[in-house]
């Protein structure tokens, strides 16, 4: 029998040992991203969320038909994608429950969502006026992507609707990247990811980051 062997460097199942399995969601380790947007009377609204992938100077995010955050994406055509450093956990869950819609969307309220029109003072975050779009950045989350929308795309046709609803793919262009000062390698345009801890949501829960275990040989620093 093939024994489980741990070690403080890497972990491995032993072969053959998978097995299928039909979880709920498929947060399998992503960033947690806050997609800071202004709603209809010119309030800004933040959304949590964690599906978000950049691929050159696009950034595309899904996003719920019911989130007030898409609708404003898509109304505004602009947006700002924060992203808070591993500490801010308990902030980023204050605001989970919280929805900008006045009218909570059933299945939302079943679960325990609540119309909150202020976001900002409910999470104790700190609205920072942005350079190329309107709505504000978040002055705590070390990474700040300002954009705007370019694309809007749908799921395939075989996306069941479901009481949550179909969502949409929000292609965006980033237009101004901030990054604190005390992530940045001095004179240099590079993130020092020694300094950086992005929260991620792995299957419902918040992580850090560990040690560098090494780097591509794309690399620059």
């Amino acid at each position: 029998m093939e024994k489980f062997v741990m070690s403080h460097e890497f972990s491995h199942p032993p072969a053959g040992g998978h097995i299928s399995i039909t979880p709920t969601i498929l947060y399998f380790g992503t960033p947690v991203a806050l997609v800071t947007t202004l709603n209809p009377d010119r309030t800004p609204n933040i959304s949590p969320m964690s599906s978000a992938w950049a691929l050159s100077d696009r950034v595309v995010l899904g996003m719920s038909r019911t989130s007030m955050g898409r609708e404003n994406a898509v109304r505004e055509r602009e947006l700002v994608v924060n992203f808070p450093s591993s500490d801010l956990w308990p902030r980023v869950e204050a605001i989970a429950r919280a929805t900008g819609r006045v009218s909570v969307p059933p299945h939302k309220a079943k679960i325990g969502y609540e119309f909150e029109p202020d976001k900002f003072a409910r999470s104790g975050f700190t609205p920072q006026i942005s350079e190329t779009v309107q709505p504000p950045r978040i002055a705590e989350c070390p990474i700040q992507f300002e954009a705007e929308v370019v694309a809007v795309h749908e799921p395939g046709a075989d996306w069941p609707a479901g009481p949550e609803g179909r969502f949409q793919i929000i292609e965006t262009k980033v237009t101004r990247v901030h990054a604190h000062r005390a992530i940045v390698i001095p004179g240099t345009s590079h993130i020092d990811t020694g300094k950086w801890s992005p929260l991620r949501y792995v299957f419902r829960h918040y992580f850090g980051t560990g040690p560098d275990l090494g780097r591509t040989f794309k690399s620059e620093t």
